[in-house]
This record gives C-alpha cells, sequence and structure tokens, in this order.
C-alpha cells in the first residue's frame, strides 16, 4: 500500500505542470521577463538618456557699455524640477579686473575657473604684468576642448578689462573691456553681449528691445547699463521658472571690479 502512495506521488504532475497544463504561466516565466525589465531599467535607460538630463538652468548675462562691462546673474541652482539653492554664486574673480560667470553644471563651472584663478596669479608672478583677458578665455577654451569628451556642462562668460591685448578689427594693440563665450566643447567666442542659460531667450529679448540697434549698449553710461541688466534679468525670473533667487550685478571697468546691486527677487515686485 506505501509503494502504491509513492507511486502515484511520483506521477502527480507538479504546479508547474499544472499551470501549462491549464495555460497560466508558471513562476519562473513570470519572473524572468521582470527581472530583465528592472536590469534594462537600471543599467541600459541610463545610458540612453541625454548627458546632462537633469541639467541645471539659470540666467547670466553681460554687457560692453561706455566706459567698462555689465555682468548680471541670478542666484537659483536647479536639478531638474527641484530648487537645490536660492544663494549660488554665479559670478567669481579671476583677478582684480577679471570675472567668470556660472551657466551649466555648478561643480564643473567653479572648478574650471578656480584653475583660471591659478593661472592668473601664477602669470602675473611669472611675467610682472597681470594676464590678459583673450589670453585666459584661450587657456580655458583649450582645457575645455581636451576634456571634450568626459561630458563636462559648461557656458561660461570671461569677462575683463585689459591695458593690453585687446585686438580690434584694425588690429591696433590697445586696452579695453572684452567679453568672451566659453563653453564645454571647446568653443570661444568674442563680443559686445551675450546671456546663457535657460532664461536667456527672455534676457535677450529685453535688452533687444532696450538697446540701440546701432551702437547696442556702447553708448549707454554706467547709470543706463546697471538699470537694463536688472531689468533684463528680473524679466527673465518673472518668465523661466529654472531662474531666481537674488538679482546680483557687477560692474568692470579700468579701476577693478565691483559689486553694484543685489535684491531678492522674492521681495520685487
Amino acid at each position: 500500500h506505501n509503494s502504491k502512495q509513492r507511486q502515484n506521488k511520483r506521477r502527480r504532475p507538479s504546479n508547474g505542470a499544472r499551470r501549462r497544463n491549464l495555460g497560466m504561466p508558471s513562476l519562473r516565466d513570470c519572473t524572468y521577463p521582470f527581472l530583465s525589465f528592472l536590469w534594462m531599467t537600471a543599467f541600459l535607460l541610463p545610458a540612453l538618456l541625454p548627458t546632462n538630463f537633469f541639467a541645471t538652468a539659470t540666467t547670466t548675462l553681460s554687457f560692453v557699455f561706455d566706459g567698462g562691462i555689465i555682468a548680471a546673474v541670478d542666484s537659483r541652482a536647479s536639478i531638474g524640477n527641484f530648487v537645490g539653492s536660492k544663494t549660488v554664486q554665479k559670478v567669481l574673480p579671476i583677478n582684480d579686473r577679471m570675472l567668470g560667470t556660472m551657466a551649466g553644471g555648478a561643480a564643473d563651472c567653479s572648478f574650471w575657473i578656480r584653475k583660471l584663478q591659478a593661472e592668473s596669479r601664477h602669470y602675473e608672478l611669472s611675467e610682472g604684468r597681470p594676464i590678459a583677458v583673450a589670453k585666459v578665455s584661450r587657456l580655458l577654451a583649450d582645457y575645455l576642448y581636451a576634456n571634450r569628451h568626459i561630458d563636462l556642462s559648461i557656458g561660461t562668460m570671461i569677462m575683463g578689462f585689459d591695458d593690453y591685448g585687446c585686438v580690434d578689427n584694425n588690429g591696433a594693440n590697445g586696452g579695453g573691456p572684452s567679453i568672451y563665450y566659453v563653453d564645454n566643447k571647446g568653443t570661444r567666442v568674442k563680443g559686445d553681449l551675450f546671456s546663457t542659460g535657460s532664461g536667456s531667450t527672455f534676457a535677450l529679448g529685453v535688452l533687444d528691445t532696450e538697446m540701440d540697434p546701432v551702437h547696442k549698449c556702447k553708448n549707454m553710461t554706467q547709470e543706463q547699463a546697471i538699470a537694463l541688466g536688472i531689468q533684463a534679468i528680473r524679466h527673465a525670473t518673472f518668465r523661466d521658472a529654472y531662474s531666481g533667487g537674488f538679482i546680483a550685478i557687477y560692474v568692470i571697468t579700468k579701476d577693478g571690479w565691483r559689486k553694484v546691486f543685489s535684491e531678492d527677487l522674492a521681495l520685487s515686485t
């Protein structure tokens, strides 16, 4: 009798076999696709996303006026839809008459601008004179081009006032204010007006509306330039969800740079 019971147990189909006979998938059949989906999500999906999927956002601008340069920035740092900080310093000094702005990855921008601080100081100690804005921007462009394969996120404006080294359209080697835009691919462009970040289109709309279409901002006084910078950043922060915090305005002249305005946008009307 016991031997017959053991034979019946051996002949009894397993739970998996019963499910297959009934058209139902086994636990193993369900687990394998689920684990495959998890593996695809964890390892393959990040590789398919853009490098800067959670890109930081900002509004920064700079332009040349009669006698110097205006740099205007906000102070919000965001990670996707999350506000990481409301008080980020987006203008970093390179030397007494030169500044760099931050747009993109905060860590990337601050690292390379601080690298330029060291290069500027080393040049001054070695040569006995301040480094030119053109040379600093070229150094940064070379560094970023050499590291373009590591997917940095940088869109900075290097600006300053030179006593020498600023070559104009006629080839004259004179001094004066100059601005260079440099990005993470090694692009380097000289100009009189730049704006970077997610709110740059709104800021440029204000600048294009208010400035002289022929002379741009070059005929503006310092007071007019400061007021225009404040207006452009304030308008951009009202329309761009990723910009905000404080407005900060810096002025660069032959006497050096200084911060001339700061305002909490939450208190402005």
